[in-house]
């Protein structure tokens, strides 16, 4: 794994915009426009690097899987927040019946610096994004750049395929709905959604689309309905499941859930089972299961622990993204352990285990898997250790 400097490709904005990326560009605190997707810089890896990542990450996926099934048959709902009954009773059954629920993709955020193993910093399975990016721009960067080399990157036929598997499993004779919020301002939820409606699409499925926020409630059918009122069988949407299950509308979409079998009025994709693998909880889990696993790092839910004069910690929330209220503890050791735990907003507590800086950039490598396996590589960096909202995106290629 090598960080090298290139000369951006002339015109690259518009080059990528009309590749699907129409947020090329991030609005700093200081009000200017840096690039997000920054070719100036790529990163190099060798075929047994990734070879050795993928192998990793699917094994890293299967102990997520584990660990859910834990969760739901130990009934340690409570440990991620989840304390409603009747959410837990939905994510246990869906969990139960998820061989009849379609589920698509998911993003592992490793730490990897090409010297030792990759070590897991958290997993978006319910609503990741930087797929836009990871899946086609660079993809077409590389053959621009290294025409004839490779890259960590089946994303597309991977997507296509797995919707062509799990077609049968959508409630027939009806489009599948692709829904984003209209809330995101600079597109990249839209443009997810959309890039995800395309590879549905070109599987075979009928598609519409619509935003959450137009999504209508009948109250004479008790049904969800788009703005053309036609009922809502199956919706694909970018809005997470913990949003869903509190909003306004949260009865509803417990009561008309079909958590596989057809026997509520309303699939929704990713199903409910993935707010056990979009909880940082899932961290402490997997430690408490696998303790001194190479590619985990020690965390905990009651607290740091010897973290606190050791290594340092990092404080998650159970629920966020983009490095939202994260805090960077380093150790301490001549007074006690900080009393950080927080009923009312519960924490991970994760090993401090510091991005590794090339070139002065922390990068963190996403990496991708489509249903159960490996499909592909996107790397952000950022100036500081928590990767936020001003983090940029850097291709790479297998040399």
């Amino acid at each position: 794994m090598r960080r090298h400097t290139i000369e951006p490709r002339p015109g690259w904005q518009r080059t990528v915009e009309a590749q699907g990326l129409v947020y090329p560009l991030t609005r700093h605190p200081d009000d200017t426009l840096r690039p997000y997707w920054d070719e100036s810089g790529y990163y190099v890896f060798s075929l047994p690097e990734v070879e050795a990542l993928e192998e990793t990450v699917e094994e890293l996926h299967g102990m997520c899987l584990a660990a859910a099934d834990h969760i739901v048959t130990t009934n340690r709902f409570a440990d991620l927040g989840i304390t409603d009954p009747r959410i837990a009773a939905a994510v246990a059954e869906a969990w139960h019946r998820r061989a009849e629920l379609p589920s698509v993709y998911g993003r592992f955020d490793l730490r990897y610096d090409g010297t030792g193993p990759a070590k897991l910093i958290e997993y978006n399975a319910d609503t990741p994004t930087s797929l836009v990016e990871a899946a086609s721009p660079q993809w077409f960067w590389m053959e621009d750049r290294f025409p004839g080399a490779d890259q960590w990157n089946s994303l597309h036929e991977r997507l296509v395929a797995a919707w062509q598997k799990q077609a049968a499993l959508l409630p027939p004779g009806s489009p599948l709905h692709f829904a984003h919020s209209a809330a995101d301002e600079i597109g990249e939820d839209l443009m997810t959604v959309a890039y995800l409606k395309e590879t549905a699409e070109q599987a075979g499925l009928d598609t519409d689309w619509i935003s959450m926020e137009e999504i209508g409630w009948d109250p004479l059918s008790g049904r969800f309905v788009d703005n053309q009122l036609r009922f809502i069988r199956s919706c694909f949407k970018l809005y997470p499941w913990e949003w869903l299950t509190t909003d306004e509308f949260a009865d509803h979409v417990l009561d008309t859930l079909d958590n596989g079998g057809g026997t509520g009025s309303t699939l929704w994709i990713e199903p409910a089972w993935k707010m056990l693998l979009s909880n940082k909880a899932l961290l402490a889990v997997l430690w408490e299961l696998h303790p001194g696993h190479p590619n985990l790092l020690p965390a905990y839910l009651d607290g740091p622990r010897e973290l606190a004069h050791t290594t340092g910690y990092v404080a998650k929330p159970l629920l966020g993204r983009e490095g939202a209220g994260v805090t960077v503890h380093e150790p301490n050791t001549t007074s006690p352990a900080p009393a950080v735990h927080d009923d009312e907003n519960p924490c991970c507590y994760q090993e401090l285990a510091p991005l590794p800086a090339f070139d002065g950039n922390h990068v963190v490598l996403g990496a991708w898997v489509v249903e159960d396996e490996s499909a592909g590589l996107g790397i952000r960096e950022s100036a500081g250790l928590i990767t936020d909202g001003y983090a940029r995106f850097l291709p790479h290629v297998i040399l």
